[in-house]
């Protein structure tokens, strides 16, 4: 399969930030490969490396990862969740970006919080598990994933947290890294969804102030600090990507078939703002 080249820059605990030229046969592939190839590092943005800086013919035998000089000294560096990376642009514009929980002022109650790399899983599972009520599981495969014609809306039949918890966990890696997924818990008695968006970010969303107080807690129980202002990796250029070992679309999707939930809808993609 055809590998393509990107631009990884990485952190690392002490020093600067390098700049690597990374293939893979896709970018979560290549970003793995990069951070590899830098004991102790974690990537801080991504690019799809130009013509002139794709490595030839003896470089290309040494590896899929090659030195590329120093990285700009002010791109942040905060751990992104697998899934989501700014471009080496966008990061300039988001050297605020930190774990933290606000309110968005809308319509809803929009609880989001974010929250490190390392920390995004438990968290999520750990608001999950003190919800009163959860009734069905959506896992949203988006149309950015592969570039494809429709978004495709996968629902688990009417279930309780524990199983819903139950499957998560045994498909963690693969549905929290992958940031071409929406993952949704329905709580209907307190008309509310807590999601996991495809920007790597925990929101509560309610009709009214269901749970408001409680969502509030949790968050302050599992050390997510409010915030006056949070800085999601959505306010800049960005990209999407999907774990190293993951699945690719169709294959998820059969997995997801094998696992009984029931593809309810096809959204045709629409043109982005």
């Amino acid at each position: 399969m055809k590998r393509t080249w990107y631009h990884v820059a990485l952190a690392r605990p002490d020093g600067a930030p390098l700049l690597v030229a990374a293939s893979g046969e896709h970018m979560g592939q290549a970003i793995a490969e990069a951070q590899a190839h830098v004991a102790g590092s974690w990537a801080i943005a991504v690019d799809h490396a130009p013509d002139e800086a794709i490595p030839l013919g003896e470089s290309v035998g040494k590896g899929h990862v090659v030195d590329a000089g120093s990285a700009p000294a002010d791109l942040g560096t905060f751990r992104w969740p697998t899934g989501v990376l700014p471009s080496l642009a966008g990061a300039r514009q988001l050297t605020a970006a930190g774990p933290g929980w606000t309110v968005r002022p809308q319509k809803l109650l929009v609880i989001e919080a974010q929250v490190a790399a390392d920390q995004l899983g438990e968290t999520f599972l750990s608001m999950i598990e003190r919800l009163p009520s959860g009734d069905n599981l959506e896992v949203r495969v988006l149309d950015h994933f592969e570039d494809a014609a429709t978004t495709d809306v996968w629902l688990t039949s009417r279930v309780n947290v524990k199983k819903i918890l139950r499957f998560l966990d045994d498909h963690d890696d693969e549905l929290f890294g992958n940031g071409h997924l929406e993952l949704s818990i329905y709580a209907r008695a307190q008309k509310g969804t807590l999601r996991l968006t495809e920007h790597k970010t925990i929101v509560w969303l309610a009709d009214g102030h269901a749970l408001e107080a409680e969502v509030k807690g949790w968050l302050g129980e599992l050390h997510v600090p409010h915030v006056p202002e949070l800085t999601t990796v959505s306010r800049a250029p960005h990209f999407h990507y999907r774990p190293a070992k993951s699945r690719d679309r169709k294959k998820l999707g059969e997995e997801l078939f094998r696992q009984r939930l029931r593809k309810v809808d096809s959204l045709k993609k629409t043109a982005r703002a």
